[in-house]
């Protein structure tokens, strides 16, 4: 009787640290949210319904790291808004994701740009995403071109 107590009090206490599953599609209608934004050329609108706010944002990619908000901001800008830059049509694609704990997960996909001249750039992406009051927001995005080396 002993063993079987013990046992229930083990299974109650798992049930209760086990955590609920992430809602992973919440988190993809970030990137459906963010995708109509770039494509209405509002990169603040773009930035603002995916990525996290503060200091704790990272980004990677072809460039050195950048960390803030405020100096991803300035990167897109430098890169897609600065004179002779356009943002073209944002299109994401093959997006997978798996839950990381109840408010953690990991998505990766490819991106793919259309720009007015005929040109084409993409690549691939990897995002922590983490689950805030505010809903799902990029905390970590590595991003890479299919040009880099």
């Amino acid at each position: 009787m002993k063993h079987l107590a013990a046992l229930l009090v083990i299974l109650l206490f798992g049930a209760c640290a086990a955590a609920p599953p992430a809602d992973l599609s919440a988190a993809h209608a970030v990137l459906q949210l963010q995708q109509e934004a770039w494509n209405d050329g509002d990169l603040e609108a773009f930035l603002a319904a995916g990525y996290l706010p503060g200091s704790e944002l990272s980004f990677y990619s072809s460039s050195p790291p950048v960390s803030g908000y405020d100096a991803v901001l300035e990167r897109y800008r430098r890169s897609y808004q600065a004179a002779g830059k356009e943002m073209g049509r944002l299109r994401f694609d093959q997006i997978e994701s798996e839950a990381l704990g109840a408010n953690h997960a990991l998505v990766r996909g490819s991106w793919r740009l259309e720009f007015s001249d005929g040109t084409t750039s993409d690549g691939w992406f990897t995002l922590v995403m983490v689950h805030t009051a505010d809903g799902w927001r990029i905390r970590h995005d590595h991003t890479s071109s299919s040009t880099d080396s």
